[in-house]
């Protein structure tokens, strides 16, 4: 039989052994109930994440919905409220309602595109006319002459803006607005390589070629020059070319002269100095109208009343000066011959 002595220590060994291997299992039993939780609450708090990631993608998906149909309906009010609408395509129809379709010539003072804006007298005074007036007003650019005025007639248009002088001849065929600014036709050539130029006086064009504008009233002038002078005078056109095509077949040598008005072969001699000269005069200083179908008073009054106004209180002549100074910046027209 052991002695106290001999068993104690050894009892008090296993009793330490037992002690730490409790305490290492209650350790072990912390740590998993730990780790369980922490990853239970790990769980829950990935949940609450993700439930607010998709709660605040929602309210940017709502909020850019709403947006969207902010700016759909801000786009339909203007595109349904505005009195200016976008340029169209030749008249085959009219806009019907009280939309005016206004034919107007595509040249840097008439209509012109620069950049993305939209320049030339004629187009800013009818712009500034829709605004204030609130009349609806369809822009349909047009290169030939004749053709918008048949088509004026035919009731496609309600106004025809391009170069076509008052004359007793046209007064009997359509109707005219007031004076909306004064013009005159000119010669357009190449200076020659001596820097002077071919033609020096109307007299000088005897027995000479001379493109005009299709249906434009610069052949009866070149007509009505060639019984002055008593000699012929060749009157050639095209009905695809307007007056911008002209001055730029005279630019490239493809033809020798043409006939256009002043404000708009200065405008594009601009960028042609010393290569084309458009100081020789064909015609008197005239009266630049807008023309109207025959009959149609009432519109005839409306714009009457309008240009009035504006010249009266000096916007006509403000729009006339910035519009100047736009127009000596416009670059010509490409001609692909």
């Amino acid at each position: 039989m052991l002695s106290r002595e001999r068993w104690l220590p050894g009892a008090r060994l296993w009793a330490s052994r037992l002690s730490t291997t409790s305490s290492c299992a209650r350790t072990a039993t912390t740590a998993i109930a730990t780790k369980t939780d922490y990853n239970f609450n790990s769980h829950n708090i990935m949940l609450k994440q993700a439930s607010k990631t998709r709660h605040g993608n929602a309210g940017i998906l709502i909020a850019l919905l709403a947006v969207a149909i902010a700016c759909m309906y801000a786009l339909h009010r203007c595109s349904t409220s505005s009195p200016v609408q976008q340029p169209a395509t030749a008249g085959t129809h009219h806009s019907g309602g009280d939309t005016l379709d206004i034919a107007i010539a595509y040249s840097p003072t008439f209509y012109y595109k620069r950049g993305d804006s939209l320049v030339g007298f004629h187009y800013e005074l009818l712009h500034t006319i829709a605004l204030r007036s609130k009349r609806p007003m369809k822009f349909h650019p047009i290169v030939t002459l004749a053709s918008a005025l048949q088509a004026l007639n035919k009731g496609y248009y309600d106004l025809v803006a391009a170069e076509y002088p008052v004359t007793s001849e046209n007064k009997a065929r359509f109707l005219f607005t007031d004076p909306v600014m004064l013009d005159k036709q000119v010669l357009v050539q190449r200076v020659l390589p001596s820097g002077q130029v071919a033609i020096k006086s109307q007299l000088d064009l005897a027995g000479d070629t001379v493109w005009v504008v299709s249906g434009s009233p610069m052949a009866d002038r070149v007509a009505g020059l060639s019984r002055e002078i008593g000699d012929t005078i060749v009157v050639a056109s095209d009905r695809q070319y307007g007056p911008e095509q002209l001055f730029l077949k005279v630019a490239s040598g493809e033809v020798k002269y043409a006939v256009v008005n002043e404000s708009i072969a200065r405008a594009l001699a601009r960028s042609y100095r010393g290569k084309v000269d458009v100081g020789t005069a064909i015609s008197f200083t005239q009266f630049q109208c807008w023309v109207l179908r025959a009959g149609n008073r009432s519109l005839q009054a409306f714009f009457n009343s309008w240009l009035r106004r504006l010249k009266a209180s000096g916007d006509y002549d403000r729009l006339r000066a910035g519009s100047m100074s736009t127009t000596m910046q416009a670059a010509p027209m490409q001609h692909n011959g």
